[in-house]
This record gives C-alpha cells, sequence and structure tokens, in this order.
C-alpha cells in the first residue's frame, strides 16, 4: 500500500491539479484569517474551509488516471479495491497535511485570547483543539468525496453538485461531527474556554472509515 500511495502522490504533484484546492483554501484564510483575531475563532474557521477542499482532493485523486491505466494498476496489485483506497489515503494525506501547516501558521498569528480579548486562552490547548478540529473535518470531508465521485457518481455534473450540496450540509447540519467541532472553537471564544472536539472526531472517524470502505468495495462492481 505504501508504494501504491506514493504512486498516487507522485501523479497528484506532476499533474499539479492540486493547486486549485489548494489555492482556493489559501484565499479563503486570506479572507477570513487576520494576525491578532482571536485564536478559536480563527481555528474554527480554519477547520471548516478544510472540509469541501478534502472532498475536492479526493474527488482530483480518484479521477487523475486514464481509465486504461487504472486497469493496469489494479491487475498489479490484486484488484480495483486497493487501488482506490490509495488514491483516497493520498488526499486524506494531502489534505491533512495542510490542515496542519495551515493549524500551526493560524495558531501563530492570533491572539491567544476570548472573542472580546478580556479571557486569556493557553495557546497549546487552542491549538491541540484546532488540530483535532481540522482532522474532523478533513475525515468527513474525505467521507463527501468517496461518496460524491466514482464509482457512486460517475457524471462529472452530477459529481460536483453533490460534492458541493454534500460539504455545505456536512458543515451545517445538526449532529454533524464537523458542524460539533467548528461550533465547539467559536462558542468557547466567547469565554475563552477551549474544548476538545475528541467525540466529533471519533464520529468523523467511524463515518469516514465506511464511506471509504463502501467506496473501495463498489469499484468491483461499478468501476
Amino acid at each position: 500500500m505504501t508504494a501504491l500511495v506514493r504512486y498516487q502522490a507522485g501523479l497528484l504533484v506532476r499533474s499539479q491539479r492540486w493547486l486549485a484546492p489548494v489555492l482556493l483554501y489559501a484565499a479563503f484564510l486570506a479572507v477570513g484569517v487576520r494576525a491578532g483575531q482571536p485564536v478559536l475563532d480563527s481555528l474554527g474557521y480554519t477547520a471548516a474551509g478544510l472540509l469541501p477542499v478534502t472532498a475536492w482532493l479526493v474527488r482530483v485523486c480518484v479521477t487523475q488516471e486514464p481509465p486504461a491505466a487504472r486497469a493496469v494498476v489494479a491487475a498489479a496489485v490484486g484488484g480495483q479495491p486497493r487501488a482506490h483506497l490509495a488514491a483516497l489515503l493520498t488526499a486524506l494525506g494531502c489534505a491533512g497535511l495542510l490542515g496542519a501547516a495551515a493549524t500551526a501558521v493560524v495558531s501563530a498569528i492570533s491572539d491567544p485570547a476570548s472573542t472580546d480579548h478580556s479571557v486569556r486562552v493557553p495557546l497549546p490547548a487552542a491549538g491541540a483543539a484546532g488540530l483535532l478540529a481540522t482532522a474532523c473535518c478533513v475525515l468527513l470531508g474525505a467521507a463527501v468525496g468517496a461518496l460524491c465521485t466514482r464509482p457512486l457518481l460517475h457524471g462529472r455534473g452530477w459529481s460536483i453538485a453533490a460534492t458541493v450540496l454534500a460539504s455545505l450540509l456536512a458543515l451545517v447540519t445538526a449532529g454533524s461531527p464537523a458542524k460539533h467541532a467548528v461550533t465547539g472553537l467559536v462558542t468557547g471564544s466567547l469565554t475563552g474556554t477551549v474544548r476538545m472536539p475528541v467525540l466529533p472526531l471519533l464520529g468523523a472517524a467511524a463515518i469516514a472509515a465506511a464511506a471509504l470502505a463502501l467506496a473501495c468495495r463498489l469499484t468491483s462492481v461499478r468501476g
């Protein structure tokens, strides 16, 4: 699997198809994050923006090979599910690295204080909560991307529309782990309280594992 992930990562880097989602995320942060803003608010914003970006990266990774190349790789590694899983893991890893870097930068430039700047916030704890919220959004974004592209949806238009809609719902629907994690950061900023989104992270991990397993399983049926 390591060799497969390296192969998919090499394809992603050489194709430069990662540039669009990464630049969009950078622009999103440039618009919404400023030096000196409350750290928990900024970390919540940073985590939320990564969900649709992760879904986009998943779509990029699973569609970057021509059908003939996918068939050759699948034959070489013992089946389409393994090849598809490598593409999904590559997107997940890329989004995770992007989120970790963004969280570190935002933590460094933000003010470790509550929304009204009256209560000091412990920066290490805030950074850890931000990383957990980011991981939660990355996992849900991967689930959205896996369910909104091949092998479940092959039409490009339907796939893009479904990805946008599902990403939005994952951020605003009550009960969504991503909404819970981001809301915990933002509401905690009002009082300067750091809430670790451990349960949302576990929920997001379970959803992502189920979505990735389903997508890999269906590659044998739907291609």
